[in-house]
């Protein structure tokens, strides 16, 4: 019986190493893996201008596109974009569809308890938006009894609501904007990142900020629970495109100002 017995020792002997092996691969953080392989998986919608979208060309573009290429390089890997929806873009990383999501996720805390954030890489904040020859409206408090246009159900319609605002239902930022420009509003509570990009494009448009909230909402990419060495170096490719001025050139490419802080 002396060949069973060295029979079921080679058998378990081959299961360990199996298991050994199996043991490493799943041991290998998201970072060793994405250096090997040369390549840095990022999910995004492309479909949210200015920061992804298809440019005329259909070639995928934007501020978050252009951040993402180069964190990617600066790691020693080369970004491959996977699109998807908005609503299932975060459940891809428990999938393992991609390392990361760049994709303005706001950095909060029900979203820390389950995935790791790098540090903040833009900010927007609300603003108050009126014409440009309007000097009656200086700020949020002034909104009280006059008419501002918004997306009923937005949180920046609660805020134009609990400045005293009588809103004027639209269906987002455009419309908005217009029914300022043309009197059938007097203002607009709205997003300050897009309000940079419609002035961007239309740089003559007669609007402008009259007041800026204190707080201010802040995005960050997005990675898999425990995967500190890669959030780290994430971090440090950001912190680096800062420091020498390859952020800037980005940020004004989309927004004509420093969108960081």
């Amino acid at each position: 019986m002396k060949w069973l017995k060295s029979l079921l020792v080679a058998g378990l002997v081959q299961v360990a190493a199996v298991s050994a092996v199996t043991s490493a691969a799943w041991a290998q953080s998201d970072l060793d893996r994405i250096k090997a392989d040369g390549v840095l998986k990022i999910g995004t919608e492309g479909t949210y201008a200015p920061f992804t979208y298809h440019d005329a060309s259909g070639a995928l573009v934007g501020f978050d596109v252009e951040i993402g290429r180069e964190i990617a390089k600066r790691i020693g890997a080369k970004a491959e974009f996977l699109e998807g929806k908005w609503d299932g873009l975060i459940a891809g990383l428990d999938a393992r569809r991609y390392d990361a999501v760049i994709n303005q996720v706001g950095i909060t805390e029900a979203r820390k308890a389950k995935y790791d954030f790098s540090d903040p890489y833009i900010t927007s904040r609300a603003v108050l938006i009126v014409k440009g020859d309007n000097s009656a409206i200086k700020s949020f408090a002034d909104l009280k009894g006059r008419k501002s246009a918004q997306s009923l159900t937005s949180n920046f319609g609660k805020l134009a609501e609990a400045s005293g605002a009588q809103l004027v239902g639209t269906d987002g930022f455009d419309q908005s904007i217009q029914l300022v420009l043309n009197g059938r509003a007097d203002a607009t509570v709205n997003d300050s990142l897009s309000f940079l990009d419609f002035k961007k494009h239309k740089p003559d448009a007669n609007v402008k900020i009259a007041a800026t909230q204190d707080n201010a909402d802040q995005s960050g990419i997005i990675v898999r629970k425990g995967e500190a060495r890669l959030v780290a170096a994430i971090n440090e490719a950001l912190a680096a495109m800062k420091a020498d001025g390859t952020y800037t050139t980005i940020s004004q490419k989309y927004f004509g100002a420093d969108v960081s802080k």
